[in-house]
């Protein structure tokens, strides 16, 4: 939000405003390279919102803050919408859109499980906890979440962003991530809660290696067959969960 607008965000929906003209510029032209409709999470003074209405695309702004709300819709082109919603409970639309937003820090996770589990949306441009944003995309090895949806989304980390981005300033720095949704998935729509059932039980399985976490894991399987399995998908026996690509894991669900 500029800076003249931008007023300290209240503690208690954990607002940290982004400021920073470089790294604004960054989210808008990500989301330049993109097509549809505009759903903006968190529209607050409009940083982002009035930048993005440039683009010339129906945009909509979601802010939690009627306040907020009500002042942005007064400065916003009539063809902008400014919706007075919790996110969490807002019903995105089934038709295709793009997302983006700065995501309050304390509520990134239950954010993101509410946008993957949405359907419509094809790509999203998020400000996230730094941490958050590094996990998302596995660097350092996948967790848990990013497996689960994988064989559906690819994530990508765009840059780190310096907490003094924010005002007030959070506690750590915020990262850019991107996530899209696959055009042809890894694994059919139909498997999605199979699968991250297996993924979650293979995830906090016991043992050494994989071959022994996958057998716990999967009783009706024998350690010869997931041995199998692991060779064909190019896995190494040594290897841990968080080592897997997302192709591993679809072929490794598939057999066994």
């Amino acid at each position: 939000m500029p800076t003249s607008f931008s007023r300290p965000g209240r503690h208690e929906l954990g607002q940290n405003f982004l400021h920073d003209q470089s790294v604004i510029r960054s989210v808008v032209d990500l989301v330049a390279r993109t097509d549809g409709p505009v759903i903006e999470i968190g529209a607050g003074d409009g940083a982002l919102t009035l930048p993005l209405q440039r683009l010339g695309r129906q945009l909509t702004g979601i802010e939690i803050d009627d306040r907020r709300a009500a002042r942005l819709a007064r400065r916003t082109h009539p063809s902008t919408a400014i919706v007075h919603a919790d996110f969490l409970r807002y019903a995105m639309p089934a038709t295709p859109h793009v997302l983006v937003g700065n995501l309050p820090f304390h509520q990134t996770t239950a954010m993101l499980r509410h946008i993957l589990g949405a359907p419509g949306w094809t790509e999203a441009v998020l400000l996230v906890q730094w941490e958050v944003a590094r996990r998302r995309a596995g660097v350092g090895g996948a967790t848990l979440m990013t497996a689960q949806w994988w064989p559906w989304f690819e994530f990508g980390l765009v840059q780190r962003v310096s907490a003094a981005a924010f005002r007030p300033r959070p506690g750590v720095d915020g990262g850019l991530m991107t996530m899209a949704r696959r055009p042809y998935p890894l694994l059919d729509r139909r498997d999605r809660k199979r699968y991250q059932d297996f993924v979650q039980r293979v995830f906090t399985g016991k043992g050494r290696g994989l071959p022994q976490i996958v057998t716990s894991a999967v009783p009706n399987v024998s350690r010869r067959q997931v041995e199998r399995a692991l060779r064909e998908s190019g896995v190494a026996s040594a290897a841990l969960p968080k080592s897997l690509t997302a192709q591993q894991w679809a072929e490794l669900f598939r057999s066994v």
